[in-house]
């Protein structure tokens, strides 16, 4: 059994309640461990802790090259330790093994990154007409808080924590309370390598209580939040008492088209991948496929016909494909769903149930799922379901595929297949989103921003983009020739 406590000021405390909550394992539903279930004083702990790190200097002021090593420490140590962290993740989030693999590796190149920006050139200089040395630098926000999701526990986590610490912030981090147990190595990770205490602190708890409070604190400067767009809102009520810094990355509902001159084979196989990858859970994924009429009844039958094929089963299992969803309740939100579209009148053309079958009885598994004859007004097509649930829409023209894709609140991802260069250009242009792909899907690069447009959020996450959202900007301005102004008479 794993116990998990908060980390605060340097130290492994539980909550000051004495609260725990047990953990499950998504394939099983078994307990894998149990852990601090902080509360308000937990967070207000961890949030002085920070700003008292933050203003004593011992961070924000240390050398760039000096934060750097840290980093550099930290991501060697990831390394090490990769293949009990991926074992661990799977345990805790459910998807396969290969896919945790990779996010592992994922972290570890981005705290690599950010270690290699801090001591990169970051400043300007601009000429004037008066007499003076006038510059911009870049300097630290302050206290952040860092607030993640469950469906990449450990990745998400690492992009927001690598660029803030760079950018020599100090923070209070909050993993999602169902999926926290990975938070708990990349911390005590943290602390080996010697990390000042205060720097970096860890609580555990429900958003409601510990993810408002680091919202609403006046001694908190900045919020990065990624999640729902409806939290993403309360975040930004929440924020407003002292005008913080905040970097929401939100929902999505994202087109993926299909134009009939695309590669088929590889157009369907990116189709599957866009959304049965991470069981659907992830923000960009392709959940609403656009395809031309000319070639709709062909694709869709080879589309359904693979998506029945895909191997479901527990995430350690070499052989599975896609996992379980995270729990029981969010199983049940996506069922939810699927019903909603039966009585909205689309057509369930695969898949649209929980697997009990060959040992799975016990998880939260629900079989790939696809809707036909969908209309723009259903809410299967306009809300974010966050499964393993596509549906389809046709389209006529390059015109009517746009006009498709951009109706929506949402702006996260969106992906164009086509063999035509100039056709896929004109297309990803109009379309109002953040994050596309021409020919491809779901590749992430922590070189490139991440983040969208509309209800998809506030600022950009990763690249230099997201190590900007952790600094503030101050202009400096040199006077040259110093003697006295003469602007008053006497």
């Amino acid at each position: 059994m794993i116990y998990l406590q908060n980390f605060i000021n340097g130290k492994w405390i539980g909550a000051e309640s004495k609260e725990s909550r047990e953990i499950l394992n998504p394939a099983t539903g078994e307990v894998i461990a149990h852990a601090a279930d902080g509360d308000v004083a937990d967070a207000q702990a961890a949030i002085g802790a920070a700003r008292k790190a933050f203003d004593s200097g011992d961070w924000s002021e240390l050398a760039a090259t000096d934060r750097a090593a840290y980093l550099y420490k930290i991501a060697d140590k990831l390394e090490e330790n990769a293949e009990e962290i991926s074992r661990l993740e799977t345990l805790d989030n459910g998807k396969p093994l290969r896919e945790t693999q990779f996010d592992v590796a994922d972290a570890v190149a981005c705290f690599r990154y950010y270690a290699g920006m801090v001591s990169k050139p970051d400043g300007i200089t601009y000429q004037v007409s008066d007499p003076m040395q006038a510059m911009v630098v870049r300097e630290p926000v302050g206290v952040c808080g860092l607030i993640v999701p469950w469906n990449y526990p450990l990745l998400m986590a690492v992009w927001k924590i690598a660029p803030a610490l760079a950018a020599g912030n100090t923070i209070v981090f909050k993993p999602s309370e169902i999926t926290p147990v990975t938070a708990k190595w990349l911390f005590e990770i943290i602390e080996q390598v010697g990390v000042p205490a205060g720097v970096a602190n860890m609580v555990m708890g429900p958003g409601k209580t510990v993810g408002n409070e680091i919202a609403e604190s006046h001694d908190v400067d900045k919020v990065s939040f990624t999640g729902g767009t409806a939290t993403g809102r309360n975040i930004m009520k929440a924020a407003a008492g002292n005008i913080k810094k905040i970097s929401l990355e939100l929902g999505g509902k994202s087109p993926n088209i299909i134009f009939a001159d695309a590669d088929f084979e590889a157009a369907v196989d990116y189709a599957l991948f866009g959304i049965y990858a991470g069981a659907g859970q992830v923000c960009s994924a392709g959940s609403r496929l656009l395809v031309e009429d000319s070639i709709y009844d062909r694709f869709v039958e080879e589309l359904a016909d693979r998506a029945q094929k895909i191997r479901v089963g527990p995430g350690n299992d070499p052989e599975t494909e896609m996992g379980p969803l995270v729990s029981r309740e969010h199983m049940e939100k996506v069922l939810g769903y699927i019903e909603i579209g039966k009585e909205e009148g689309a057509k369930l053309l695969c898949g649209g149930r929980q697997l009990k079958e060959n040992g799975l009885e016990k998880g939260y598994f629900v079989e790939p799922t696809i809707f036909v004859d969908t209309k723009p007004d259903m809410r299967i097509v306009r809300e974010e379901i966050f499964g393993p649930v596509l549906v389809i829409q046709r389209f006529k023209d390059e015109a009517d595929a746009v006009r498709l894709a951009n109706d929506t609140d949402y702006g996260l991802a969106a992906g164009v297949f086509t063999n035509d260069g100039a056709k896929a250009m004109r297309v990803i242009k109009k379309i109002r989103a953040g994050i596309t792909w021409i020919n491809c899907y779901h590749p992430t690069y922590n070189e490139a921003p991440w983040g969208g447009y509309k209800q998809s959020g506030i600022g950009r996450g990763l690249g230099t983009y997201g190590y900007e959202e952790f600094t503030e900007v101050k202009q400096i301005n040199i006077n040259l020739e110093v003697e006295p102004t003469g602007w008053f008479s006497n």
